[in-house]
């Protein structure tokens, strides 16, 4: 068995998480049935944790995924900077030193 206490920062630091959350959901709220979907936006069938765009993803946000570090995760953002936006996730092993080890540890949890 293992017990994870979390400190109060780490406690607040979720709460401040969760919150951002629900005011990002507030404005993905489609007003008009017509409108664009914007598929950026977490709806009741997404799973709990949403997948990172490999396009729009911060430094720190990237360095959420499994097997990216600081590192690699400024890599990823140099090459998008360089050649322009991913334009399938497969397109990220030609990030040096994300090869098909890489690829197959963050392939569920990246998105265009």
């Amino acid at each position: 068995m293992v017990i994870i206490i979390y400190s109060n920062s780490e406690v607040k630091n979720f709460e401040k998480t969760k919150e951002k959350e629900q005011q990002v959901q507030e404005h993905c709220i489609q007003k008009d049935q017509n409108a664009l979907k914007n598929d950026a936006c977490i709806t009741e069938n997404t799973s709990t944790s949403s997948k990172i765009s490999i396009n729009k993803a911060t430094l720190e946000q990237l360095q959420t995924l499994p097997g990216i570090g600081e590192s690699k995760a400024k890599d990823i953002i140099s090459y998008r900077e360089q050649n322009g936006p991913f334009t399938k996730i497969e397109d990220i092993t030609k990030v040096s030193g994300i090869g098909e080890s890489v690829f197959a540890k963050i392939k569920d949890y990246i998105t265009l």
